[in-house]
């Protein structure tokens, strides 16, 4: 049997892309981006059986990272199952004619995608449950404090960490926004 996986991606969040030219028997799609909670993927994954074929638009879909693509690819083989990723014309039964250096590329490449993806749709989250996203903000007092000790050129950064609660790295960069907020003739 021919069956196809989908779910929402970055470039593909209502999963209007994905599959779109191809003839499946049965169709598994996730109702959200997410890592977690693939109930649609753990379905699929055990509905398969040996000599099946599993059609996925991009890794990105399939995965959340390599250990898990790595751990999908595993069971595939096991169960003689072949995964067609479309978009990058490879199945698990396939090798890609590459240079160390162009792998080592593509798989540098899948990472970053892995990593967006996780990103934005944790954050989608985060914010449709009322969370706030970033860094949180320090107090304006502790800021002014520190920009005083700072120019004054009397304390060290310890000093300054110690009396405001702010780190050297945090100091520098509300000290580097704050000249480039300036006006030119005030820096």
């Amino acid at each position: 049997m021919k069956y196809g996986y989908i779910r929402p991606i970055v470039l593909d969040p209502q999963c209007t892309h994905q599959l779109n030219e191809l003839f499946i028997d049965t169709l598994f799609q996730e109702t959200h981006g997410l890592a977690r909670k693939r109930t649609e993927l753990e379905h699929l994954l055990m509905t398969v059986q040996k000599y099946d074929e599993l059609f996925i638009q991009n890794i990105v879909v399939l995965a959340d990272s390599l250990q898990q693509l790595l751990d999908i690819l595993r069971l595939a083989e096991r169960d003689q199952i072949t995964i067609h990723f479309i978009d990058e014309q490879l199945t698990n039964q396939t090798i890609q004619d590459a240079t160390l250096l162009q792998s080592a590329t593509f798989f540098s490449n899948l990472q970053s995608k892995f990593l967006s993806h996780s990103s934005t749709f944790t954050l989608q989250a985060a914010k449709h449950q009322g969370k706030s996203i970033g860094r949180p903000r320090k107090s304006d007092d502790n800021l002014q404090l520190a920009f005083e000790m700072y120019g004054s050129k009397k304390y060290t950064l310890y000093d300054i960490k110690e009396a405001t609660g702010i780190s050297k790295s945090t100091l520098y960069r509300y000290l580097d926004d704050r000249s480039t907020s300036l006006p030119d003739e005030k820096k």
